[in-house]
């Protein structure tokens, strides 16, 4: 499945889009030796990558169907919580848990090659149309919609 927009950072991440539709995506990732710590697991920064990229797909999902363009959005809080190291293929699945015209509420976890828990996330995004900086306003490159 291709992401609905080009973020080249999780391209080099090496991420696969696995789901998106109906507040729900999922993204995996087979962890590189160069995205492991020094104990040879996946590094947290991977992790909470991963956990942030479905939220935030998962907040954009719900639009997915509609013919008119749909808002970026952009991470506003995030707290995360680690339960056991990440090793092999990692399942991020990212779910909306409440929307606002201008915010998205959601909740994620990373998975194991087993199935169990490695870390939990949850995080509010803001839908944008633009992102301003420094008074002028950034359209996103390249993007689909």
């Amino acid at each position: 499945m291709t992401f609905p927009v080009r973020i080249p950072f999780l391209e080099a991440l090496g991420f696969e889009l696995v789901r998106f539709e109906g507040g729900e995506a999922e993204i995996a990732l087979v962890l590189r030796e160069d995205q492991l710590n020094s104990w040879g697991v996946g590094h947290g920064g991977v992790t909470m990558t991963l956990l942030d990229a479905a939220m935030a797909h998962a907040a954009r999902s719900v639009d997915a169907a509609a013919k008119e363009p749909r808002p970026g959005v952009v991470t506003v809080e995030m707290k995360t919580t680690f339960m056991r190291p990440g090793i092999g293929r990692l399942l991020a699945r990212g779910r909306l848990l409440h929307r606002t015209w201008a915010m998205a509420f959601c909740e994620g976890s990373v998975l194991g090659e087993k199935g169990e828990l490695v870390a939990h996330a949850t995080g509010t995004f803001k839908y944008l149309e633009g992102l301003p900086a420094g008074g002028r306003t950034i359209k996103r490159q390249g993007a689909s919609d």
